[in-house]
């Protein structure tokens, strides 16, 4: 498909720098346009957009029928955190050590292994950094679940009262990001605070109980790896009232951007963060657990349908290279818009399922456009582990209970097997829901090598450290069971005349000083990878808004500056605190 560039209107936007400035250049913002992501959790394709008749989903329909809207968009993992780490980095989870789910949490019923933050590769970073380096004013409204501990440096506001309206300046672009939690899977239990007390987490952390419900059960589609009951159609209905509710809130973000002014000049993307909240939906590799919406709006640009393979990786490149940004090397996915955009699709996406909470696994899947090859490294396990979370919704309960009655048909009990297939291999064009096995007929040879050969040089290429024991990755990440400190940032003045670094024009001292003319200050941290934010005092000693660093401070006159760094999975800097007297005069 050939994608029409969008000529940004020029946004005139000031710099609000005083006597201190800020890596971006003092006078008019570059000229790159807002870019608001509203997603949403636990929730397949289940849009009027997307042909389905159930859904009651005007706002977002409405958002469709302005956007592209892509048809085989796939998530790296069916589970949030992992799905998440991969987002907000552009790097699969199972390349960054973040494939388990949930390492802050560790694994709860389970001794081992303590919670402890993910520590990617030095050179990895939220693409939001690349943003604020930009100029772009970030916020994260609210979930993050990132697998490592939130950088100090991701975001200029991530709180449950994140917003673009937050910026100093009206006119500064921004990245803002609405994260709707209402399509949970707890969101689908009769009594959640009686789940999560069976369960021995706090009720008052539970969701709300749902109102009554709206959704005709007898509409809904029943597919066929599911028993047709009361209890089945129940949480499948649920789903679409949840669904419904989230599109208000997502038609409420689209009304305060049209209350601002902005939105002819605001790109939107919607998109969930893997599939539906439902057993073998949620946490498999099935196209039921990958496979979700995606809609992007360009003010100016004329809706399409976008039939291209998409992988999740490719979210962060997108946003760069929507927003002038040069998306960095390493990130594993393409841009699908902007001025970077990579029009060739990949002829595959991947995914990976390891440890969910107490239970282990490892499980590995290749897909094309047609085919889908998943590889089960643990066989000898059940498909259906216990999982004390997973094991509460009402479905689940059901099948179980089907089950042990002997009530369940042929094609209902395969996943409910003793043991399982090393190779499944299935065509999602003739079989959509994935259940006629395919790796043991001879007449798919030929297909099943070609995804086998894919999945085993993907895992290659990728780093993919599922072999690896997560006790002993753990360690690795955090030596002795204790997380690794960042070192404070070093300031090192020097004049603001010179346009190089020369040694004689540098002050290795980093508790200021006093110097006869304005100064340049560089900031480093010497952990390799440190991030850092600084912040300046006004006149009267007031600390300012934390800045992401991305290049020299320029000092004109006397400044308390402060500083400090973190290392993506170590604990935070202390804060370094310099004052810089300045003499003369510029």
């Amino acid at each position: 498909m050939r994608v029409r560039m969008w000529k940004y209107l020029p946004l005139l936007l000031v710099c609000g720098c005083g006597s201190q400035e800020s890596p971006v250049p003092a006078g008019p913002w570059p000229d790159r346009p807002n870019i608001v992501w509203i997603s949403a959790e636990d929730m397949g394709p289940r849009l009027g957009a997307y042909g389905d008749s159930v859904a009651r989903t005007p706002h977002l329909d409405d958002l469709a029928g302005q956007s592209t809207r892509y048809t085989r968009v796939f998530t790296t993992a069916g589970v949030c955190s992992p799905s998440r780490a991969a987002i907000i980095t552009g790097m699969h989870q199972v390349s960054l050590g973040a494939h388990h789910m949930r390492t802050l949490s560790g694994a709860p019923f389970a001794p081992e292994p303590a919670p402890y933050s993910v520590v990617p590769p030095h050179y990895v970073r939220t693409f939001t950094e690349y943003l604020r380096a930009a100029g772009y004013y970030t916020t994260n409204n609210v979930k993050e679940d990132y697998q490592f501990e939130t950088p100090i440096t991701a975001w200029d506001e991530s709180s449950d009262s994140a917003h673009w309206r937050g910026r100093s300046d009206p006119d500064q672009p921004f990245f803002s990001v609405f994260n709707f939690t209402t399509t949970h899977e707890s969101r689908l239990w009769p009594d959640p605070a009686a789940a999560f007390a069976s369960m021995g987490l706090p009720a008052a952390f539970a969701p709300p109980a749902p109102d009554a419900l709206i959704t005709d059960p007898d509409r809904v589609t029943v597919p066929p790896y599911f028993p047709d009951t009361p209890v089945v159609r129940r949480d499948i209905a649920r789903q679409y009232d949840n669904i419904a509710t989230m599109d208000a809130q997502a038609g409420a973000i689209l009304a305060q951007l049209a209350e601002d002014g902005l939105a002819d000049r605001t790109i939107i993307f919607f998109w969930s963060d893997h599939g539906d909240g439902l057993p073998r939906h949620k946490r498999w590799l099935y196209d039921s657990g990958l496979h979700v919406p995606l809609l992007i709006r360009v003010p100016g640009q004329a809706a399409a349908v976008n039939d291209d393979l998409i992988s999740f990786l490719d979210l962060a490149p997108t946003v760069l290279s929507l927003a002038g940004v040069e998306p960095p090397v390493h990130l594993q996915g393409r841009a699908l818009m902007g001025a970077f955009a990579d029009m060739m699709p990949p002829e595959y996406v991947y995914g990976a399922r390891d440890r969910f909470d107490e239970q282990y696994d490892m499980v590995r899947s290749v897909r094309d456009t047609r085919f889908k090859y998943i590889r089960n490294y643990r066989p000898e396990k059940p498909y259906v582990l216990w999982m004390a979370y997973a094991n509460v919704m009402p479905t689940m309960q059901e099948i179980f209970r089907l089950h042990a009655a002997g009530d369940l048909n042929e094609v209902q009990s395969l996943w409910m097997a003793d043991r399982r297939p090393v190779h499944e291999l299935y065509d999602t064009a003739s079989d959509p829901y994935e259940v006629d096995n395919l790796a043991y007929e001879p007449e798919y040879s030929t297909v099943l090598t070609r995804m086998q050969t894919a999945l085993d040089e993907w895992m290659h290429t990728s780093g993919d450290r599922g072999f690896e024991s997560e006790l002993d990755m753990a360690q690795s990440m955090w030596p002795g069971g204790e997380q690794l400190v960042t070192v404070a940032p070093v300031m090192l003045p020097r004049a603001a005349s010179r346009t190089a670094i020369l040694p004689g024009d540098m002050d290795y001292s980093a508790s200021g000083g006093t110097y006869d003319r304005p100064v340049e200050v560089i900031l480093y941290s010497p952990t390799q990878g440190a991030s850092i934010n600084y912040r300046v005092a006004d006149s009267a000693g007031r600390p300012g808004p934390w800045k992401l660093y991305a290049g020299p401070i320029r000092i004109f006159d006397t400044t308390r500056l402060q500083a400090r760094a973190v290392r993506y999975g170590y604990q935070p800097s202390s804060t370094a605190d310099a004052t810089f007297e300045i003499t003369g005069q510029p």
